[in-house]
């Protein structure tokens, strides 16, 4: 229990520095580009080609197990988009970003951290934490929205594709279920959880590269403890989040 508190109270302290003024604004501006470039144009094929076969698939899925003649065939596209909207786009697509991204974040810091380069930028005065993690925390939260909205409608076109291919769902009936009460709520619903979810992935990313000690070794075990943690927040927020904004 003591090294539970210990680490936690670790993590606030990191955050309280990452969370500074920058120091030079040109510099975090150049940064915070680069970051949202890496950790989020270069997540986009993932979340793309993650969103379309997982949205075929689901409808297909939908299709099969929702063949009675007492189920209405639209409440297959209903079905579809609200799972993609509710939970996939947001909860699983942020679950495999934490383990892109979240991994070569740990990685990066931890690996900077047994190069001594963190601790020479402590000698030089510079705000290492802030200057190295709040970037990523800030690129990832601001392109995170992007992806949701990709994911969306990439999952919901892999539904249409389902429609194609699968006997058992007219295409009308798909597009009919699509637009029954819909809800814009429940597209912000999902990207306010997925802004939460990436503050979470990059900041726990962060603190076990920044504080890894060792060699190459332990930066792959800090690289997998993100991960793991990261997954478990995104799952208890995802609790919180639902009884708070939906409930």
């Amino acid at each position: 229990m003591g090294a539970v508190l210990e680490s936690i109270g670790k993590y606030v302290a990191l955050l309280g520095e990452v969370f500074k003024r920058p120091q030079r604004m040109r510099m975090f501006s150049r940064e915070l580009v680069r970051e949202i470039y890496v950790q989020g144009v270069g997540s986009i094929w993932i979340v793309f080609l993650v969103s379309f076969f997982i949205g075929a698939v689901l409808t297909m899925q939908l299709g099969i197990n929702m063949s009675h003649p007492l189920i209405p065939k639209f409440t297959i596209g209903y079905a579809a988009r609200e799972i993609v909207i509710l939970e996939f786009s947001s909860t699983i697509m942020c679950m495999i970003l934490a383990g892109k991204c979240g991994s070569s974040i740990a990685s990066q810091i931890g690996t900077m951290r047994i190069t001594e380069q963190l601790d020479a930028m402590d000698i030089m005065g510079v705000n290492a934490a802030n200057y190295v993690i709040l970037p990523k925390i800030v690129g990832m939260m601001l392109f995170v929205p992007i992806l949701v909205l990709i994911s969306i409608m990439v999952g919901i076109g892999g539904g249409y594709l389902a429609c194609l291919v699968s006997p058992n769902i007219p295409i009308s009936e798909f597009e009919a279920g699509l637009q029954l009460t819909f809800k814009p709520y429940n597209v912000f619903y999902s990207i306010v959880k997925s802004v939460v979810y990436v503050f979470f992935i990059s900041s726990l990313a962060s603190y076990f590269g920044y504080f890894v000690k060792g060699g190459a070794l332990e930066v792959g075990r800090a690289s997998t403890q993100a991960v793991v943690m990261s997954n478990a927040a995104i799952l208890v927020v995802d609790l919180v989040l639902t009884q708070l904004m939906l409930v």
